[in-house]
């Protein structure tokens, strides 16, 4: 059986760190914004089906392999224009 475990609250007042107001907090910096993890992620995407297309013709792999790195890096710029 799956057990309930009870999490203990913070009485109002104490938040347990110095410096911050009740109630108003700040979000955790992330790594990546948005934006940026989108365009990535679309470049990424439009590298890997260059890169099938390219190897799906007949060249070999490591020409496919160049093929979408160059592709995905090219098309970073144009999708940080486009996605804003």
């Amino acid at each position: 059986m799956i057990g309930v475990r009870r999490i203990r609250s913070i009485p109002a007042g104490q938040s347990g760190e110095e410096g911050q107001s009740r109630g108003m907090s700040t979000p955790p910096d992330t790594f990546l914004s948005l934006h940026t993890a989108v365009v990535l992620l679309a470049a990424v995407v439009i590298g890997m089906v260059i890169g099938c297309l390219t190897v799906f013709t007949g060249a070999p792999v490591a020409a496919a392999a160049i093929a979408g790195v160059s592709s995905a890096g090219g098309s970073v710029p144009v999708l940080r224009t486009l996605i804003g």
